[in-house]
């Protein structure tokens, strides 16, 4: 009896061993739920609704976008880190909630480290210095100097905490004193400049773009390397005359840890598909945003980079959620 209870525990061992590579052939059975933790109307939106449109094509089954927006984006990936690791939770994955918000929450209710696996990046975007058509300055020396003549009384607005970073080392580099009002979604924070209840904002191309276009919003500097395309008359911050405040986030695609290597693997090689599609990439450029895929490895790499770059910064300027 011994003999045949020592094999049926081998058989069962090695049946449940069979079963994970086999579940992860089979994967996808049934709708995948996609949490984005920011409100509709951003460039997270964007990306994210346009992924899952995608993938439902390509393997048939619906992707579930759920919008859960609320503390710069760490309730939505609070829950994603308490999803079960089956491939069946996605979250897109921002610089501020996964590099940012565990140093100026006191308790962000998730390890952006250990609590999830890197899939894929997604893209990389700069940010836009945009003010009120009612603001005087037309360049970002010019603005600088205003806000340096009036502390305290010009304002900003943000809407996810590396947003708020950038207004943050702004304030840094130009020694200025402007008052952070903080939005729950790039939406809402875009309205109040668009109706002067702020003066200006520090936004993901895709938020404000449409609006400088169509002359709604004056466009100061974009805060990457290289002038915009679609913007070619904004010069970047460095030709502005700040070469120190150059900053560029990132949306990605994590799922919670533990989460089969085969799984990852396959959602992996679909992203880095659907963001080679020239349809794709044509709709991210329009908003402002480049398509950057990349391996696992490659993205838990930047994680972890920009994780120690921004909380040596958080800590320097002494920023804090408000």
């Amino acid at each position: 009896m011994r003999r045949k209870a020592l094999i049926a525990a081998v058989t069962g061992f090695i049946g449940c061993s069979a079963a994970a590579p086999l579940a992860a052939q089979n994967y996808p059975v049934k709708p995948i739920r996609f949490i984005i933790p920011f409100p509709p109307g951003g460039g997270t939106d964007l990306f994210g609704r346009l992924v899952g449109q995608k993938i439902s094509e390509a393997w048939g089954h619906q992707v579930i976008i759920d919008s859960r927006p609320g503390a710069q984006g760490s309730l939505g990936t609070a829950q994603a880190a308490r999803a079960a690791p089956d491939g069946y939770t996605l979250l897109l994955a921002q610089t501020g909630p996964f590099t940012i918000n565990p140093f100026i929450y006191k308790n962000v209710g998730y390890d952006p480290i250990k609590d999830f696996n890197a899939v894929s990046l997604g893209t990389e975007q700069p940010y836009l210095v945009v003010v009120h058509p009612s603001v005087p300055a037309r360049t970002l020396k010019e603005l600088a100097a205003l806000a340096r003549t009036q502390p305290g009384k010009m304002s900003f607005a943000s809407s996810s905490s590396i947003a708020q970073l950038v207004g943050e080392l702004f304030k840094l580099v130009t020694h200025s004193d402007i008052l952070h009002v903080p939005y729950k979604g790039a939406g809402g924070a875009a309205f109040d400049l668009l109706a002067g209840n702020v003066d200006l904002m520090f936004s993901t191309p895709t938020a404000s773009m449409p609006h400088v276009v169509a002359g709604k919003l004056r466009a100061l500097a974009i805060t990457s390397t290289s002038r915009n395309p679609n913007l070619p008359d904004v010069p970047t911050s460095k030709e502005a005359g700040f070469p120190e405040f150059e900053v560029t986030g990132w949306y990605g695609i994590s799922v919670p840890a533990a989460t089969p290597r085969d799984v990852i693997l396959r959602l992996n090689a679909e992203i880095s598909r659907i963001l080679a599609l020239p349809d794709v990439k044509e709709r991210l450029d329009s908003g402002g945003l480049s398509a950057s895929p990349s391996s696992p490895e490659q993205f838990e790499a930047l994680i972890r980079r920009d994780y120690e770059r921004w909380g040596k910064v958080v800590k320097t300027i002494g920023m804090s959620a408000n």
